[in-house]
Parts: structure tokens; sequence; C-alpha cells
């Protein structure tokens, strides 16, 4: 699968016409892509073992979305064959006593994946540039000297997190950034369908209601987000989420290649070690 329509290449403008939420590619229903997924399941199942035995890269996968895009099930589906001890998800909610004491990338840095590990933030450090800013009253809990909150701050955060995520590319942690693009009216119907099904009512809360009220300002953020923090080695890919069973098969599609453009092979032994194998092999098979 060509993935040009979704990334969005770096010092380009992003126009939302071109991000289509409801596109589904040459796919006419979920079942005629179900095999495909299954396959990238495999794949990625696979290439996990060898990336966790080499134990020299890690890779970081961020979503980000609007509410009820589909983040957690994405997750669900195509991690589904992942080994756990070779991947973490982290869910990032309101900022603690603890880590407003803290700059604000800390809590995401203390959280990142080590070598061989696959670690997916759930929400991520972009909200600093998302619901603080759509919110800059949040700013405020923040007890930043009052020099930095002038407004510069968005533009100097953009800068901080490009520089991060340099930092962690030149170090062997590979980010991959997804933006579920999820239309306002599909949004709704699925506000509905949690709302009308009692096994969905604890997904439902009053703020969502609320944050869709903003929808608006949040485009505006994240269009700024995409223009200023899409990099050669960290850009974004805005995934058409209307339809989630293609949201998965596009968002798995990426890691697999990502995975595979790393050339992971498993750590070759040395001679003495191969020579303890022989001779443990020896052992083992004359044992009675």
């Amino acid at each position: 699968m060509k993935h040009d329509p979704f990334i969005v290449s770096p010092d380009t403008k992003v126009a939302w016409k071109q991000y289509d939420p409801t596109y589904k590619g040459h796919f006419k229903n979920k079942s005629q892509a179900r095999r495909e997924l299954q396959e990238h399941i495999e794949h990625l199942a696979k290439h996990q073992e060898v990336l966790y035995a080499q134990n020299t890269f890690a890779l970081l996968i961020i979503f980000q979305a609007m509410d009820a895009a589909g983040k957690d099930s994405t997750i669900k589906y195509v991690m589904s064959g992942v080994n756990p001890q070779g991947c973490q998800v982290f869910s990032f909610g309101v900022p603690s006593a603890e880590e407003l004491d803290h700059d604000y990338l800390w809590r995401y840095a203390k959280s990142l994946p080590e070598r061989g590990r696959i670690g997916i933030f759930n929400r991520s450090y972009y909200e600093e540039l998302l619901v603080v800013r759509v919110h800059p009253e949040f700013l405020n809990r923040q007890q930043l000297p009052p020099e930095t909150t002038t407004n510069k701050i968005w533009k100097h955060r953009f800068e901080e997190i490009n520089n991060f995520e340099k930092y962690l590319s030149r170090n062997g942690t590979v980010v991959l950034k997804f933006f579920l693009n999820i239309s306002k009216t599909e949004q709704k119907k699925r506000f509905l369908d949690r709302i009308n099904r009692p096994e969905k009512n604890w997904k439902f809360s009053a703020s969502d209601l609320n944050e869709r009220s903003y929808w608006g300002d949040y485009m505006t953020a994240y269009q700024d987000v995409f223009n200023h923090t899409s990099t050669e080695w960290a850009p974004w890919y805005i995934i058409p989420a209307d339809h989630k069973w293609f949201t998965r098969l596009v968002v798995s599609d990426i890691i697999c290649d990502r995975l595979i453009s790393l050339k992971l092979s498993y750590p070759k032994v040395s001679k003495a070690h191969k020579t303890h194998l022989l001779k443990a092999k020896e052992k083992l098979e004359n044992d009675e």
C-alpha cells in the first residue's frame, strides 16, 4: 500500500481537504481487508521478535486524535500479535502535581521504550500543543516563569519537540506519529452509540461533548502541529478514521514497513559461543 496520501511532507502546508476521513482506498468493505490486516499482524509479531533480540532500536508509536476516533481499538487490533514483554502502552491524562513540578516533557521522557521494545503513547506530549493551546488557562497550572508564557511559547514548543524527536532518532528510537482523522459527523454517530448502548456508557463523559464544541479550535491547532512538527526524522501520518477497519490496515502497514526499513537481524554469536552450543548439544543428546 502506498503511504503518500497519508504522510505530511516536511516543509509543506496542510490543507484539510487533502485528507478525507471517509477514504478507504480500493477496499469495498472490511471483509475484503481482513486477510491483509491479519498478514500485517503476523508480520509485525515477527519483526518485533527480531527487534527485541537485536536490542539496538526502539520504536515509539504516537497516537493523537479527537475523542472516539478509535485510538484504543487500533492499538488493540494492530498489536494483538505482539509479545507483551516487548511492548508498553501509556495513556496520558491530566498531569499530576508531581508531573507539574517538572518540565512538560518529563513525564513522557520517563515512559520512553527501552531498546528492543515498542512503546505506544495513547496521546502524548503533543497535548501540550493541542489541549493546552485550546485551553490556555491550563498553562497557569504549569507554574512557568512569566517571561516564557508570551505568544512565542508555541513556536518554542514546536522547536523543543522537534529537537527532542531528533535526539531520540539519533540515539536509536524510531518515532512514528499517527493522527486518526475522524469527521465530526462520524464522531457524533459514535458518541450516540456510546450513549444508546449500556455496555458502552462507561466510555462517554460530559467532557467529551464539551471538547466537541471546540472542534474548530482543535482543527486549527492540529494544522499548526502538522505544519511545524512533521520532519524528515519524525513525519506525521494523517490516517482516515471514519472506517475503523481501514484505519487499522493503514497503521499496521506503515509500522511493518518502518520495521522492515531498519533491516533488523538476530544477533550473531561468537565462535566461542558456537563451540559452547555444540558441546551443550552433544551433552544433551547423550543424556539419558
